[in-house]
């Protein structure tokens, strides 16, 4: 035993104890949390804006702060672009993520002095939780590596500036850096496939032994050592047991990683967003993300049917119903209030908060009021996978048809498959079926004869990783979104098609 996992055990029993800590009072944790933000940013250009002074409870905060996309808040990220401190947060930020915006181009989205620290702390907690629930440490003597963006930074009025997974590789400690790969060198390049190339040069012999990255990703990464090598991972790093994801539902892609693999490993899923780090899996036992409550944020829920209304019902955790699809407001000490980062999540425990995350709010199919989201379409295919085992997922996405050349408007569904199934037509049977049974609507439409069942278009291999590559998204924390209510995406896949 190393010094790393000697030294893991205890420390993850003490985290282990904090987390309980803070999960077994969650609604005093918020308030807490609420309290002490609010009383810091009072004297920010947006707290005088806002009357933060005046602010006594939850019920005076939705009063006077609205809710607010990228959008409504640009004109804050713009001063501190200027060069201005104090403005959503004290001070001036830390680092400054660049994210790919639908409307606004590039966003700038702060990270404090105080929320970075959140971001480390909660990526090592989400392993040690896994360390003290199983007592498998020996992977931390090993080499480590996290599939990310380049982690060159630029500088914006003087903030350092850049992706995510690039600022995250700067805030790991130097205890870690020893058996992390791959070089700094290496993680600088641009070109994902060149950078790929020169991962694999250093990976290829070394003893790795818990390897992260979004899923899609690390599938390419195992593919390519495959390919240079005619072995299954487990023949070529024998000692790899964990494998930390997120971003996106594992679940499409459990299958052909598992069959890359050539062995089940233990898995941690993470939720970290740009604007802050939100969620982690805390056991292997248990489904879902644990929240983290005491982590700088102050989260509310907008049930997802009412979100687009002038004045949604706005939830704190001690409000939220078990299995009920709402949009994740986030309020931090980063200075984001009122903030909607555009994900979906659903609870699937409250003792701890435990949640998935379902979806987009923006992503989702509505051509006819069906209203499909992520969680649907993404069920729909596992289980119809589980029906036809011969068949081997690559990727997928879903766009609507309005406007066919004949029959009925439907749901046209891009998919790559490693292998395909033996009876497509079966298989387009069974998934359209599946749909209808988790969303009512979709089939409603279906029996009323207003759309057809749905139509799957198969794509070349390796049509995503092309796509990506035309879209300049290649690697890194790029995924395809799953849904599209419109044809943008479908439109640019029909180069790709079989």
């Amino acid at each position: 035993m190393g010094i790393r996992s000697l030294l893991a055990k205890p420390f993850a029993a003490y985290v282990a104890a904090q987390t309980k800590k803070w999960a077994l009072h969650p609604v005093s944790y918020q308030q807490k949390t609420l309290a002490a933000i609010v009383g810091q940013a009072q004297n920010t250009i947006f707290g005088r804006d806002h009357h933060f002074a005046g602010i006594q409870s939850y019920e005076d905060f939705k009063k006077l702060v609205p809710i607010r996309d990228y959008e409504d808040l640009k004109p804050y990220v713009e001063r501190i672009l200027k060069g201005e401190a104090d403005v959503l947060w004290k001070g001036k930020p830390a680092y400054l993520a660049k994210t790919s915006g639908t409307t606004s181009g590039t966003k700038y989205i702060p990270i404090s002095h105080e929320s970075k620290y959140s971001h480390f702390v909660s990526a090592r907690n989400s392993t040690l939780s896994y360390v003290h629930e199983t007592g498998n440490a020996s992977f931390l003597d090993g080499n480590l590596i996290f599939l990310s963006g380049s982690p060159e930074l630029d500088e914006t009025a003087g903030i350092k500036t850049g992706r995510l997974s690039g600022i995250s590789n700067h805030l790991v400690p130097g205890y870690l850096r020893t058996n992390q790969k791959p070089s700094y060198k290496t993680n600088c390049i641009e070109d994902w496939e060149e950078k790929l190339e020169r991962i694999i040069d250093e990976t290829l012999h070394a003893n790795m032994t818990l390897i992260s990255g979004i899923p899609p990703w690390v599938q390419m990464y195992f593919d390519r050592i495959k390919a240079r090598t005619g072995k299954k991972i487990k023949d070529v790093f024998p000692n790899f047991s964990v494998f930390v994801y997120g971003g996106v539902n594992f679940e499409p892609y459990r299958a052909r990683l598992e069959d890359s693999m050539g062995k089940k490993v233990d898995s941690i899923e993470t939720y970290p967003a740009s604007e802050g780090f939100i969620a982690y899996q805390d056991s292997q036992l248990d489904p879902g993300l644990l929240l983290l409550l005491n982590n700088g944020m102050f989260y509310e829920f907008i049930p997802v049917e009412e979100y687009f209304n002038a004045n949604p019902t706005r939830l704190s955790i001690g409000e939220v119903e078990l299995g009920k699809n709402y949009a994740l407001i986030i309020n931090s000490n980063a200075g984001l209030w009122g903030y909607s980062i555009g994900d979906t999540v659903k609870f699937v425990s409250k003792n701890p908060y435990r949640l998935l995350v379902t979806g987009r709010i923006k992503h989702f199919i509505s051509a006819f009021g069906e209203h499909v989201i992520g969680e649907e379409v993404e069920k729909a295919m596992k289980h119809t996978m589980m029906k036809f085992p011969e068949a081997e997922l690559t990727e997928f996405t879903v766009a609507p048809q309005v406007t066919p050349a004949e029959g009925l408007p439907h749901h046209e569904w891009f998919v790559e498959f490693g292998h395909q199934p033996a009876d497509l037509s079966a298989f387009a049977a069974d998934l359209d079926n599946q749909l209808r049974s988790l969303n009512v609507y979709y089939d409603d439409l279906i029996t009323g004869n207003i759309l057809r069942t749905l139509k799957i278009t198969l794509l070349k291999p390796n049509a995503f990783i092309a796509y990506m590559k035309s879209q300049g998204k290649l690697g890194g924390q790029n995924k395809v979104p799953r849904l599209s209510n419109d044809r943008k995406i479908a439109d640019a896949l029909k180069a790709f098609t079989v």
